[in-house]
């Protein structure tokens, strides 16, 4: 039975205990939060126990979830695997590049796992793409939102387009060797539309589309090969498919994989993980290079503002 702790739980923080709670070989053991009220709630919610300090949950558990502010990860993360704790991280990993190297070499000296939430990466139409992709040529994301008032303590490029950077470089295999960007602050203090052309040192390229001032809530993402294109639609969890037979005949479909919760998967990929002493699907260094190529996106933005 692998004991778990929670460390932050907001929004999305209860949903991480709520899954925890239901996987099983698993046992949630506490949560933490410094709303001592909140850490009660969900604690009762899900049957274990609940603290305002997370260092008081290092003597019972095995690994943590940490779903705290980005700003406080690198500390707490560092905390947790001086005490010989596995980590489940959410995106992005870090504030800066460095706090995440400094991660890495910590998981490394200690024989820890660090796992990244990248959540789109265990969307079932995601894994099932991946199984028809050859040698992708060019990739076009568009992920947009309405503005929610909720992640914009960060700039877009961290809270939705990082999503896509990280699936592009994970279906393409290659990492980014060149960037193009424009971008503006609006409704906020921080970038709340972003455009990205990336080049990867494959040879093949994307653009990278990010808006939380959307009228309507759009997932999409388009992979053009030799044999034809595909478009996900996340929200959707499907797949249309176009391609050419040897004849020059177009054809037409879709394809609608079984439905999963992709934070389950996730979640039950980070259990494995430690369990089995194994790579989780998203690593700390992909969250790193994730985190990198995101930075430096904002950054050329602003040096245009």
């Amino acid at each position: 039975m692998l004991r778990i702790g929670v460390i932050g739980v907001g929004y999305l923080g209860r949903h991480h205990a709520r899954v925890f709670s239901e996987i099983e070989d698993v046992e949630l053991v506490a949560v933490a939060d410094v709303d001592h009220k909140r850490a009660e709630e969900i604690a009762k919610a899900y049957n274990c126990a609940a603290y305002s300090d997370y260092k008081e949950i290092f003597d019972k558990v095995d690994a943590v979830s940490i779903v705290t502010p980005t700003t406080t990860h690198y500390d707490i993360a560092l905390d947790c695997l001086r005490n010989g704790k596995d980590l489940f991280i959410e995106k992005p990993i870090t504030v800066t590049v460095e706090e995440a190297d400094r991660l890495i070499e910590e998981a490394e000296k200690e024989e820890r796992i660090i796992q990244v939430g990248h959540i789109e990466r265990y969307n079932p139409a995601i894994i099932a793409i991946e199984e028809m992709i050859e040698r992708p040529k060019f990739m076009e994301s568009e992920r947009l939102s309405p503005f929610l008032g909720r992640g914009i303590d960060v700039d877009v490029t961290l809270d939705l387009m990082i999503h896509d950077i990280d699936i592009i470089m994970a279906l393409s295999k290659s990492r980014v060797k060149a960037i193009k960007a424009i971008g503006a602050k609006v409704l906020t203090d921080n970038l709340d539309v972003a455009k990205a052309w990336l080049e990867m040192e494959d040879g093949s390229s994307a653009l990278v589309t990010a808006s939380r001032l959307s009228s309507e809530k759009k997932r999409t993402l388009k992979i053009f090969q030799d044999s034809g294109f595909f478009v996900v639609d996340y929200q959707a969890g499907e797949i249309l498919t176009h391609s050419r037979n040897s004849e020059g005949e177009i054809k037409h479909g879709k394809i609608k994989p079984p439905k999963a919760e992709p934070l389950k998967e996730e979640l039950k990929d980070f259990v494995r993980s430690v369990k089995n002493r194994k790579r989780p699907r998203v690593t700390a260094e992909d969250g790193r290079e994730a985190l990198k190529v995101a930075l430096y996106i904002s950054r050329r933005i602003k040096e245009t503002l």
